[in-house]
């Protein structure tokens, strides 16, 4: 599944390399992952529905 987010590092929206989908605390989906260019983190948080 390719998700696309938004590196604050490279300042450009990239597609997640080993995404994988997280629950929240409150309860809200997200993905979680790694730029692939600079490695840093990534995080995408999932709409309601």
């Amino acid at each position: 599944m390719a998700v696309e987010a938004y590196c604050v590092k490279c300042k450009a929206k990239r597609e997640m390399k080993n995404a994988a989908e997280v629950t929240m605390a409150n309860g809200r989906k997200a993905m979680k992952g790694v730029c692939p260019t600079c490695g840093t983190g990534m995080f995408k948080i999932m709409g309601k529905a």
